[in-house]
């Protein structure tokens, strides 16, 4: 149940603050008022999309909040467990916040939560049903949604196991396309792998390759420039003047000494094994040296060899390793494609059999709507009763969609095409909803089905906004009593125009514009008293103009409605 409900610079409206209770409340005032904006402030808070435009001019951002009272925990409680929110003495607080830059902030219980999780928390907790709902009712596609919702879970189960087939079918289809493909397509593609597989082969690659290369290349480009600075290297270590002849005479006179002084000792030892160190790597250098050449052949097998791995590169990868990868693969294609027919012959058992599979779990759950469409044609039509409907007929026929030869005849919703019939009047064949109902046949066809499937909605709070449209006379107040019958049960908004649905009001709330500092307009709200109540449905009756009569006929519908409530 909605308890309380908070709106800030929204729309036309500065700042709200409406406490509501369970049973009727219904909402009434001049066109253009703010009924409307109400609705759309809970909507938001029920994960409907936002946009700057809701934001009241001149403010940094509107604000909603709202406090529900939690009457049914369980219905919650696998959303709770999945979301992990903390709700806790039945209560929830739901905020949204939408900035003039259009930026939307959404909050549950104070913590931060996405739209989604929003929107997921807003269809367990408010059912809005506007004029809109009226075209959802004539779209044929929908028709299947309501009949899977009053099948429950039986057809949840179905459904599930027909789904997890279908995208196995459908994997096993995709596959078999791929092999099935044209021949000369297919031959094309042998004779480029082969190729491919040839062209890398041949190349016979290694991973360091080219690293190894380009490091020998780099070697035979500055060949006099390494060997220059060997070459001198080598004459100051070990030529004229030597620094080896300079540092052995230095060793000589320290190992002379240092049995005469024992502090001398490690300097003539560190000393020593300088000079042998320096001696090995001289010897190192001179090998070096003797070993270089410089190859002109050598350097240009390099350079071919080079461009060959860069021709190789733009064509199957900027690596050597990822040339190798691509050559598995395409080794691996190759023997797919070569194996073709052996595939064929797999796939195409493997799809005869998952169509089988696929057809049997379809029928399955055709059957299951199918029934389920008799039990909800039983339900509506006793509803239809209480609406001044009693020649009215529902029909749901349940039948294939299309050729079930092939895969395409199949669809993830099923196998099957559900359609809302209906015959207004007797005598008449039923037929499509869309084709013949009109707007206050609408109007009534979708109360009845609110009614059946109020049960399934459990403690949610339902809206009707101007759903009386285009219903007058006796229509108008059969409505007015089966919204009130909805209302013994649970909180039910309306926003309506009739004032036989005013006169069941257990609260009756009226809203009005106003002139406030500034020349703003501003819209305010009212809990009206009985006295009030009569006033504002006589006006309702007559327009403009309060006669007696109109005070008279109200106070005479709200007395009915007192006698129809008890």
């Amino acid at each position: 149940m909605l308890a309380e409900l908070q709106i800030i610079n929204f729309a036309i409206i500065d700042k709200l603050n409406i406490s509501f209770e369970n049973g009727l409340t219904v909402f009434t005032g001049e066109t253009g008022a703010g009924k409307s904006m109400i609705i759309d402030a809970i909507a938001l808070l029920a994960g409907a999309r936002g946009s700057s435009e809701y934001v009241r001019h001149g403010a940094k951002k509107a604000e909603i909040e709202a406090l529900l009272e939690i009457e049914d925990p369980e219905r919650l409680a696998p959303l709770i467990r999945q979301t992990g929110m903390d709700i806790s003495e039945d209560q929830i607080i739901l905020r949204r916040e939408i900035a003039a830059s259009g930026k939307s902030v959404c909050r549950i219980n104070g913590k931060l939560v996405t739209l989604s999780i929003l929107q997921q928390f807003g269809e367990l907790l408010i059912d809005i049903h506007g004029q809109h709902e009226h075209q959802r009712l004539l779209n044929q596609a929908n028709h299947i949604r309501f009949v899977d919702q009053y099948g429950s879970a039986l057809i949840a189960s179905l459904k599930s196991k027909y789904k997890k087939t279908y995208d196995h079918v459908a994997e096993v289809v995709s596959e078999y396309r791929r092999y099935s493909r044209d021949e000369k397509e297919i031959a094309q593609r042998i004779d480029l792998l082969k190729y491919q597989i040839q062209e890398i082969g041949a190349a016979q690659l290694s991973v360091n390759e080219e690293q190894l290369l380009n490091e020998e290349k780099s070697k035979l480009v500055h060949y006099e420039k390494i060997f220059s600075a060997l070459k001198s290297s080598y004459q100051a270590l070990n030529g004229e003047h030597a620094v080896l002849d300079m540092l052995r005479t230095v060793s000589g006179g320290l190992d002379s000494v240092s049995d005469l002084d024992p502090q001398l000792e490690n300097v003539s030892e560190s000393v020593a094994n300088s000079f042998y160190l320096l001696e090995e790597q001289t010897s190192t250098i001179r090998n070096y040296m003797e070993q270089m050449e410089y190859d002109p052949k050598r350097l240009d097998e390099i350079e071919e060899r080079l461009s060959d791995i860069q021709l190789l590169k733009r064509k199957y990868g900027s690596t050597i390793k990822e040339i190798l990868n691509y050559w598995v693969h395409a080794k691996k294609e190759l023997e797919e494609l070569s194996a073709r027919d052996a595939n064929m012959e797999t796939l195409s058992k493997a799809l005869a059999e998952g169509l089988a599979d696929l057809r049997e779990k379809g029928m399955q759950l055709k059957d299951a709507r199918k029934e389920t469409g008799k039990q909800l044609v039983k339900a509506i039509n006793r509803e239809f009763k209480d609406l001044c409907m009693a020649d009215a007929r529902m029909e749901i026929h349940v039948d294939l969609s299309n050729d079930l030869g092939s895969f395409t005849g199949f669809t993830s919703e099923g196998i099957d095409c559900v359609t809302f019939y209906i015959a207004t009047n007797p005598g008449e064949p039923a037929k499509p909803l869309a084709k013949i109902a009109s707007g206050g046949e609408l109007s009534r066809i979708m109360l009845a089905i609110k009614s059946v499937f109020k049960k399934m909605m459990g403690g949610a709070t339902i809206i009707f906004d101007e759903v009386d449209t285009g219903v007058s006379g006796q229509a108008a107040q059969a409505m007015a009593e089966k919204i009130s019958r909805l209302s013994q049960n649970a909180q039910v908004f309306c926003i309506t125009h009739l004032p036989q649905v005013a006169a069941m009001a257990d609260h009756h709330m009226f809203i009005e514009k106003h002139m406030m500092k500034g020349h703003r307009t501003g819209t305010s709200i009212k809990l009206l008293t009985e006295p009030e109540k009569i006033r504002e449905i006589s006006r309702m009756i007559s327009g403009s103009q309060m006669t007696d009569l109109a005070r008279e006929h109200a106070r005479e519908l709200i007395r009915m409605a007192e006698q129809v409530k008890q």
